[in-house]
């Protein structure tokens, strides 16, 4: 997936001389994680470059670029590297086209590794979305796989809003075999990658993955499951849900974030609001706990698994 990301942002550079790529060590170091690997020494340090370790100065100067026809993507470094700049973020990027009524856009990119898995202490764990999913006027996404990373990372760089990238961090090592370029469905759609007919699991980012491992896990007894990809995560895809959730009448909600006011319950209120009389049983919801993100060594127990998913599927009443 980093070397989707990677072809991503180098074919958009290429492809318009306004695409500008800069934050904390995406320069001549490539990032943290590589995924900048390469780009400064290909397109110069005026189309590529470090900045300070100041991430309300980062976006507040990206904004500017935007309003003045450039299209920066800027990289957070870590999920919790991105909350200096909530202000800049909710007050500016969000706002600036309804405050303009439509005058000014921002063709702006803020790239967010999120999330956990990796080892990471705090601040370098963070699963940040329902902050960005209840900002009115930010676009967020997130990719489970090199394709999708791929495609949707050209497709919010050509967009003229703002869009919040999440990258599982996670999943930057998985591999799988692209032939480069390629497009995949529009981001803002959900894709079923797996069919099944007794339960929808409704997943994103670095929980798609353990979706499907968990599918491989219920079919060796006896349970049909089906994964939805949501892709984006606002605007939502009530469609392709819902149209799953017609057909199993069971859902569940996975993410790796706390319970409590997650993006889960969001998902699970919409679902219930407009399938409320396909559903045979409540939505679940299965997710990290309502505590800080542990130490490493802890995190395997925090995370959702295939096992304590299955043993929530368990809790409902399947005669219903």
């Amino acid at each position: 997936m980093a070397g989707a990301l990677n072809a991503a942002l180098r074919d958009e550079l290429a492809a318009d001389p306004n695409v500008v790529v800069f934050g904390e060590d995406v320069g001549p170091l490539g990032g943290v994680f590589r995924v900048t690997d390469g780009l400064h020494a290909e397109f110069g340090e005026a189309r590529v470059w470090d900045s300070p370790l100041a991430e309300s100065g980062i976006v507040g100067t990206a904004i500017g670029m935007a309003m003045y026809g450039l299209r920066p993507v800027v990289e957070m470094q870590f999920d919790a590297f991105s909350y200096p700049a909530f202000e800049q973020i909710v007050s500016h990027v969000a706002k600036m086209r309804n405050r303009t009524r439509g005058r000014v856009t921002l063709p702006l990119v803020i790239r967010i590794p999120c999330a956990g898995g990796i080892g990471g202490v705090e601040h370098h764990s963070d699963s940040s979305e329902a902050y960005w999913t209840h900002t009115p006027g930010l676009t967020v996404v997130t990719p489970s796989n090199p394709a999708d990373a791929y495609s949707m990372l050209r497709e919010a760089i050509r967009s003229d809003d703002p869009v919040i990238f999440m990258e599982p961090k996670s999943r930057y090592w998985a591999k799988a075999a692209v032939e480069l370029p390629v497009q995949t469905e529009p981001f803002d759609r959900a894709v079923v990658v797996r069919e099944g007919t007794d339960v929808t699991l409704i997943a994103y980012g670095p929980t798609v993955k353990t979706a499907l491992e968990t599918a491989d896990l219920a079919s060796e007894e006896d349970l049909s499951v089906e994964v939805i990809d949501l892709r984006s995560l606002s605007p939502f895809d009530d469609e392709t849900v819902g149209a799953s959730v017609r057909k199993t009448h069971r859902a569940a909600v996975l993410h790796e974030a706390a319970q409590f006011s997650g993006y889960g319950a969001e998902v699970a209120a919409r679902v219930t609001e407009r399938e409320f009389y396909h559903l045979a049983a409540p939505i679940l919801r299965i997710t990290g706990f309502d505590i800080p993100y542990p130490s490493p060594k802890l995190e395997e127990f925090y995370l959702p698994t295939p096992e304590r998913i299955l043993n929530a599927l368990g809790t409902w009443e399947w005669e219903a």
